[in-house]
């Protein structure tokens, strides 16, 4: 296992461990972050999303598939599951995740996954028949960038 790769390991073992200082660490501090819902975050809001995130997810469970760095990239595929707070809905998400590297720790991480169907998890209807609209994403991530905003 590559150095980058074990980096990866240690994201997500934290991640499942609901420990947020120890994701931060793998993180450089200019780190970038973007998903389907938090589009751009950078440095110190990256940890903070996580924390919130964290916060609000009881019952999260977190598993990290198939994973790899070579030289200063990688990737990884994990599974999200949890009820989303909001509906008490049951979400399995699935999402790919790359990465790049600098002085060893993670400087890029973006994640991908489906929001539409998603939205048909944890919003139910409403997000089986509007998911996939531009008016449905554009309140899931105004909503998400308003909780972020207030985090502590």
């Amino acid at each position: 296992m590559s150095a980058n790769d074990a980096v990866i390991v240690r994201f997500y073992e934290a991640f499942a461990a609901g420990d947020p200082e120890t994701m931060a660490g793998c993180y450089h501090e200019q780190i970038h972050f973007h998903d389907p819902v938090f589009q751009d975050l950078n440095g110190p809001e990256v940890a903070k999303m996580w924390r919130m995130l964290l916060g609000r997810s009881d019952g999260l469970e977190i598993t990290l598939g198939e994973h790899q760095a070579e030289g200063d990239v990688g990737t990884a595929h994990w599974s999200a599951v949890y009820p989303f707070s909001q509906t008490g809905r049951i979400v399995h998400n699935e999402i790919d995740a790359s990465f790049r590297f600098q002085d060893g720790l993670i400087i890029d991480h973006v994640d991908s996954f489906d929001f539409w169907k998603w939205a048909r998890m944890a919003l139910g209807l409403p997000g089986t028949l509007l998911g996939w609209s531009p008016i449905v994403q554009g309140k899931v991530r105004k909503q998400s960038k308003l909780l972020l905003a207030g985090a502590g």
